[in-house]
């Protein structure tokens, strides 16, 4: 896909994510990696709902600013999870309201925020680890990322919002969404005692469609 192709897909996602509310004000940030090792990104302060193309931030594989607006300061967070995870071409962050609660809650396991409630959760994202809080753009979220060896390929930052990666970014934007999802049916099932997927339907679905997943998912 063409450079010009891929910002507007920047823009038209970004858009999508925003008017249905998954990422309020000018928070959350895009990255897409490019052949040449070079990132687009959008840029700091910049409303996901009002993306210009011609301004999204162009940076190259050192990270200096090639073209557009200055980047968003949570460069450190994206070149930390593509460093780690070599397939990764997309990288969606927001601030989505049931993801950022779930990072919140007491009892979540680092090593896996979410049990196996749907099958489209553990397919689009996998298991979901957590990582504590730091200030935002804050260069220490990056050695964090760094510690997870890139066996996620979708994280929480505490009080902060989830980061998920993904070959293509129509895989990155979905597999944020459903974690939004799934993250909103945990809320809404906490404390009601809900059947989630059993360690054999688990197996069933990693046995079907070729699953990685980072940490066998379990029951909260």
């Amino acid at each position: 896909m063409s450079e010009t192709k891929l910002r507007d897909e920047i823009c038209r996602f970004g858009r999508s994510l925003f008017e249905r509310g998954l990422t309020p004000g000018s928070s959350g940030n895009i990255s897409l990696r490019l052949d040449d090792g070079g990132w687009l990104v959008t840029p700091t302060n910049a409303s996901l709902g009002f993306l210009d193309p011609a301004r999204i931030t162009r940076l190259d594989a050192t990270g200096k600013l090639v073209s557009g607006d200055a980047p968003t300061k949570e460069i450190p967070l994206h070149a930390a999870l593509y460093e780690t995870r070599s397939s990764a071409r997309a990288i969606v962050h927001l601030h989505s309201t049931h993801s950022v609660a779930l990072s919140m809650l007491p009892e979540i396991d680092p090593r896996a925020v979410l049990p196996p409630i749907t099958p489209y959760y553990l397919m689009r994202a996998g298991v979901t680890a957590l990582v504590p809080y730091y200030r935002p753009g804050d260069p220490a979220v990056a050695d964090a990322i760094k510690g997870l060896a890139g066996r996620y390929t979708s994280v929480l930052l505490a009080n902060h919002g989830p980061v998920v990666a993904g070959d293509t970014l129509e895989a990155a934007v979905f597999a944020t969404e459903e974690l939004e999802e799934t993250a909103k049916l945990y809320l809404l099932l906490r404390g009601l005692n809900p059947r989630y997927l059993t360690k054999e339907q688990v197996e069933d679905l990693v046995k079907t469609f070729g699953l990685k997943l980072a940490e066998e998912p379990h029951s909260h």
